[in-house]
């Protein structure tokens, strides 16, 4: 045998080895079941921190606002601060407007390396109901079906488990600053793993609805 076709023999027994070598040498445990790895892995922990002990002296109440991590939602429970300036009269829209407010804001530096983000712009405010909406309904300055995929996904379920908004079990009943009817809003598990893509425009709600929750579907 010539050393040409020596090496020709000598390299496809090498690459096997390497790729079996490679294995735990790789980080790579072998599995028996097929594995959906799906998109490449992020580095962050998505830990939820720990919230500081003692006596809060500032007036607020305990929420769980859902900010993005690893490309999904994960709740983290805050103390969230009532509006200095409350010159909202309807406690749907006032508990609206600090969640928007704590939304906003740019998470701390604890949060930021377990990897936590938001994407609600600044800006964004809650408004007075208007006259024949259903109660409950949360009315914004802007459009929903206008926001970033995104930010609604994460007002939708921030609110959908706010006791004050939703009852804690959504859904969540959501219209614009113009006469445009109010449209229910649902926090599903697709919403939470996949916030970008949020879902259609929801269901109208008249009028008729009691207590702001849209009649079953």
């Amino acid at each position: 045998m010539t050393r040409t076709r020596r090496v020709r023999a000598v390299v496809p027994a090498l690459l096997a080895l390497v790729a079996v070598g490679c294995l735990p040498g790789c980080g790579i445990r072998a599995t028996t079941v097929p594995v959906d790895v799906g998109a490449a892995p992020s580095r962050v922990s998505c830990d939820t921190p720990a919230q500081p002990g003692g006596q809060n002296t500032v007036q607020g109440f305990r929420a769980t606002l859902e900010l993005v991590c690893g490309s999904q939602l994960v709740g983290v429970e805050r103390v969230v601060p009532v509006p200095e300036k409350r010159v909202l009269r309807d406690p749907v829209a006032l508990v609206t407007q600090a969640l928007l407010e704590e939304l906003e804001r740019t998470p701390s530096a604890e949060e930021r390396d377990a990897g936590f983000t938001t994407g609600v712009p600044s800006g964004l405010a809650a408004v007075e109901p208007r006259t024949g909406d259903p109660v409950g309904t949360v009315r914004l300055s802007r459009k929903p079906e206008d926001l970033p995929p995104v930010a609604l996904s994460q007002l939708v379920c921030t609110l959908a488990g706010s006791e004050a908004v939703s009852a804690g079990r959504g859904p969540v009943v959501l219209g614009g600053p113009d006469a445009d009817p109010p449209r229910a809003w649902e926090c599903t598990d697709a919403v939470r793993s996949r916030p970008e893509s949020v879902p259609t425009l929801g269901e109208i709600v008249r009028p008729t609805a009691s207590a702001g929750v849209p009649p079953p579907r």
